[in-house]
């Protein structure tokens, strides 16, 4: 019961703000829309909206790949130099919340015209990067399908750690979690830190790692740098395409956004998940024999 009460307001909104646009744009997804001056004029069409996307249209489907191929370059990093931050500031050091204060405030203000003003003025990429020829390193040396997105990941690596903010708080509080007793176990064991890691910290951040993954995955879907939710918008206003063929690419967006959230969820919660139990408790009985010898 608390439950469904926590939840209420967020049902609330949903029903309220968020029920009708999404079986509207459903709706328009299988219409042909028109603007005129008595209003909108709506004829079905059936699949022929999707058939165009998939058989027709030459960039939606490019950019739809292209999303997917940077970011599952660029989620490993963000999720590593997020984690590697987290554990850092949870040392015994001064000024805690300045720093998590300093890594969550770009995620305040790298927004809307914010972050437009600052990828244009060029502060989404590192120059030096540019300036050695790390480019052309990579399309010389590289096979095509793998240097492009990795190009990506340097020309936006600013962009991407800046979207580290809420990923480290959630590493944060995960590690603030952990018992240390377990370490202390572990050093009484003869473990060194970097096996401690592997065998404690990393199997007990797995919940948060599925966490931040699912969290990643939307926040660089719906980013403003998105160029699929771009091309989105520009079919809408064109009156050669319109509303009916930019609810089917919103809806095929979605539903493959939301096919990926799943793979992750599949590959990073379920089977490691028995594996991080086995191996903390394995570590607590070793640890409780060596303190019993």
């Amino acid at each position: 019961m608390k439950g469904w009460l926590f939840t209420l307001p967020w049902t609330l909104g949903f029903c309220a703000f968020f029920a009708y646009p999404l079986a509207q744009s459903a709706l328009y997804g299988f219409s042909n829309i028109r603007l005129t001056a008595a209003g909108r004029k709506i004829s079905p069409v059936g699949w022929d909206n999707y058939a165009y996307i998939f058989q027709r249209d030459i960039y939606f489907m490019e950019r739809l790949r292209d999303f997917f191929v940077n970011t599952l370059f660029s989620l490993p990093v963000l999720l590593v130099f997020s984690l590697m931050i987290a554990m850092m500031i949870n040392q015994k050091i001064k000024c805690k919340g300045l720093f998590r204060a300093l890594f969550f405030l770009p995620v305040v203000v790298v927004s809307g015209p914010v972050l437009n003003m600052i990828i244009s003025e060029g502060a989404a990429s590192i120059p030096i990067i540019e300036q050695y020829g790390i480019y052309g390193l990579i399309e010389n040396f590289v096979p095509s399908m793998i240097a492009a997105p990795l190009t990506y990941l340097f020309s936006q690596l600013v962009m991407i750690l800046w979207y580290s903010g809420v990923p480290i708080l959630i590493f944060l509080a995960g590690l603030q979690k952990i018992d240390r007793s377990l370490y202390e176990a572990a050093l009484i064991d003869g473990a060194s830190a970097w096996v401690a890691f592997w065998k404690i910290t990393l199997p007990a951040m797995r919940g948060m790692i599925v966490i931040n993954a699912v969290y990643c995955i939307v926040f660089l879907a719906s980013s403003e740098i998105n160029e699929v939710i771009a091309l989105i918008r520009s079919a809408m206003l064109d009156p050669n395409i319109g509303y009916g063929i930019a609810s089917a690419m919103a809806w095929v967006y979605s539903l493959s956004v939301a096919l990926a959230i799943g793979l992750a969820w599949f590959l990073l919660g379920r089977a490691p998940k028995e594996r991080a139990t086995h191996a903390v408790i394995l570590l607590q009985r070793r640890g409780l024999d060596a303190i019993r010898r």
